[in-house]
């Protein structure tokens, strides 16, 4: 009897799981195959799932009115920049707060998080202002720094539970045989967080990937990313869903196919130090 009330639990579970998969997965599904139809079929009510004309128009138009390249290579150097950066930053504190604690160790830490509470709009005018004064807007040098600010408290506290987990003793026995400062966190903590540092490398390059609020902001051509890239097919004059939906597809698929493939060492990282 237990058995099988065990088996229909487990069925239960696996039926709720498919269902909450295919509600996540199916706006991005919708995006991509209104991307392949015409504008007139992209609002056509009832709309059509897969019986429609396919054409290829809408790519061939984002590509001819804008340079996606562009807007990809600002998306990479900016993600990637603000993600490094910020790791240069945190493992030092993580470190520290995870070896050294002080008395108030845990206040920064929440401090550090709270930050995370405050509405970016807040922020906004003078942060402006300061890119203004330093020549940082429209540039990516500017969107690192502001990503890298605005990611770091995540990034310091998901190395802080990772390095909690690793055992004490171990950079206790480096120090003993002669390691310093420098050699103890680059030679011994760093290589055995590894799964920890991927995971939060991978996790903030798609956060800074789908930042939008600042990408608008503090940009205009020159520096724009995707989300800015897709951001310019909306208008005065009405949203080009078709055109719309096809620059987003571009703008997702990179950061898609890199989630697919470090899929598992993502699931590691973040069950890094978990009891087994």
């Amino acid at each position: 009897m237990s058995r099988r009330v065990s088996n229909r639990r487990k069925a239960l579970v696996t039926v709720i799981a498919w269902a909450i998969g295919i509600a996540i997965f199916f706006p991005i599904l919708w995006t991509v195959l209104t991307s392949f139809k015409t504008e007139a079929e992209a609002i056509a009510s009832p709309p059509s799932f897969v019986f429609f004309d396919w054409t290829l128009e809408n790519y061939t138009e984002v590509n001819e009115r804008s340079d996606y390249f562009l807007h990809f290579m600002n998306s990479v150097i900016i993600s990637l920049g603000s993600t490094l950066l910020g790791l240069a930053i945190a493992i030092p504190a993580a470190w520290s707060m995870a070896f050294v604690p002080a008395k108030r160790t845990k206040d920064v830490l929440m401090w550090m998080l709270s930050t995370k509470m405050l509405p970016p709009v807040g922020v906004l005018i003078p942060i402006y202002l300061l890119f203004r004064d330093f020549g940082l807007l429209d540039t990516r040098t500017g969107l690192v720094i502001v990503l890298t600010l605005i990611n770091l408290p995540i990034i310091v506290w998901m190395l802080f539970t990772y390095f909690k987990e690793i055992p004490g003793e171990i950079l206790e026995a480096a120090r003993m045989d002669g390691a310093g400062l420098w050699e103890e966190v680059i030679h011994v903590l760093t290589p055995m967080a590894v799964p920890g540092i991927a995971s939060t490398l991978l996790l903030n390059v798609i956060l800074a990937w789908n930042e939008a609020f600042w990408t608008l902001n503090l940009t205009a051509a020159k520096a724009a990313p995707l989300t800015a890239f897709i951001a310019s097919y909306s208008s005065p004059e009405g949203l080009f869903y078709a055109k719309l939906s096809a620059a987003s597809t571009l703008a997702i698929a990179p950061i898609l196919v890199l989630g697919w493939f470090s899929q598992k060492q993502l699931v590691r990282g973040l069950t890094f130090g978990a009891v087994k």
